[in-house]
């Protein structure tokens, strides 16, 4: 028999004494960790810090600056957060072990949330038929950028097609405009995802959604004619000699962020930049404002044409949720943040680029016209294909963003790249 000291059962009772006489100002705590920056991080918290007034929670947001190897690091620690948001399924599934299945959480209303999805986002995060994650934003990557102004002085205009997008290329080399395409892959630790972008437009519409989905499940490889007719399609338009300023090796050693202040500005003498709808965040900061309010004098988009005979698709991705524990008040704040009701308040105002997943989220929310017409591609997506490399293990992720590096600067062959990422699928 387990013996107690009457110091011991002193501590007890005054522990519990404590535990059922709270303070008067006690206030629940849910920490998340994420990769939202800048306003959308803004944005994000303010809404947060409304939801918690108002249900007697603090909730506090903290921005990873490199979410995955960040979050690795603070799991191991011992620092995990309450609530975790991964920008990549594939990396969100390897917690599943240490992450609570959402179904499993009663205070958060699964089959209304999913309901209420744009189809394709309802099971990008599920393990063993559970459910461990779900979309708090959305982005559309089918995106092609452009300024308006350098159009109109050049005598431009926005091609409806592939043959036509095609065309415009040829004219603007043509007529020695400047470059077509402003393109750059370079991002630090994560240097090639914007090339991973590129085949996944095509791979999506060449082989549609079964061929696709066998991709980035490693069951088709990279030597198939479809991914091979994906990458002549990329190589045409981001490898052919006058299309993009610097060729290749600019394009590797290019921040896929600096292109953005490179078309907006007009400086620069490229005309159009394929990215996602996030990429408002990296304008420069006079452009962001104008933005802001409306003023669309060197922003505009249109949709990636799809080439003739091929799946109209749209290639996107966003960030997913999960949670770390079952805690009552990380449930309520999961719930919230899972619902079409997040983006609802704050969120657009300070972040007009914010997308929901939620195809009943309220259009009239989107007072940005750019991004309210970018919500309207989402929702109305024919067929909706998740970013693949995200959906993929990270090994085979991390490399296919090297080897994707290493051919478009002309370190490898196609074939050579092509080979180590299909190889890479024996360590995943």
């Amino acid at each position: 028999m387990k013996k107690f000291s009457i110091a011991s059962i002193a501590v007890a009772a005054l522990a519990a004494s404590v535990a059922i006489m709270p303070s008067a100002n006690a206030v629940d705590e849910v920490t998340i960790f994420g990769g939202f920056g800048g306003d959308q991080a803004k944005g994000f918290q303010e809404e947060l810090d409304a939801f918690g007034a108002a249900n007697g929670i603090k909730v506090t947001y903290t921005t990873l600056a490199s979410y995955d190897t960040d979050i690795r690091v603070k799991v191991k620690a011992g620092q995990a957060p309450n609530i975790g948001m991964w920008p990549q399924p594939g990396g969100l599934l390897e917690y599943s072990s240490v992450l609570e299945p959402i179904d499993s959480l009663k205070s958060v209303d699964l089959a209304s949330i999913k309901k209420s999805l744009v189809p394709g986002w309802a099971g990008l995060a599920t393990k063993g038929g559970k459910t461990f994650g779900l979309p708090v934003s959305a982005n559309v990557k089918s995106l092609v950028w452009y300024n308006p102004a350098s159009f109109k002085a050049a005598g431009l205009k926005v091609p409806k097609t592939d043959a036509d997008m095609t065309k415009l290329t040829n004219t603007i080399k043509s007529k020695k405009l400047g470059y077509p395409w402003c393109i750059g892959i370079e991002s630090g630790g994560a240097t090639g995802w914007a090339a991973t972008d590129w085949m996944e437009e095509y791979v999506l519409r060449y082989g549609g959604e079964a061929q696709y989905t066998a991709w980035w499940k490693g069951k088709l490889a990279w030597s198939s004619p479809t991914v091979q007719k994906a990458a002549k399609k990329f190589a045409e338009v981001a490898l052919t000699k006058g299309n993009v300023n610097g060729g290749g090796k600019a394009i590797a050693a290019t921040g896929f962020g600096t292109t953005a202040a490179l078309f907006a500005t007009g400086k620069s003498k490229c005309f159009m930049m394929r990215q996602g709808s996030f990429i408002t965040d990296f304008f420069p900061d006079a452009i962001k404002a104008a933005y802001k309010a409306n003023d669309f004098t060197n922003v505009g988009v249109f949709k990636l044409p799809a080439p003739a005979g091929t799946t109209d698709a749209v290639l996107g991705g966003g960030d997913l949720a999960a949670a770390f524990d079952d805690n009552a008040a990380t449930q309520k704040v999961l719930n919230f943040i899972l619902s079409d009701k997040l983006g609802q308040g704050e969120m657009l105002k300070t972040y007009p680029s914010y997308l929901s997943a939620h195809k009943t989220f309220p259009s009239a929310g989107y007072a940005n016209p750019i991004t309210k017409k970018i919500a309207g591609i989402l929702a109305t997506a024919k067929l909706f294909g998740f970013d693949g490399s995200d959906l993929a293990p990270a090994v085979v992720n991390a490399t296919e963003w090297k080897e994707l590096t290493n051919w478009i600067s002309g370190k490898k062959t196609q074939k050579q790249a092509f080979a180590a990422i299909d190889a890479s699928w024996n360590k995943a």
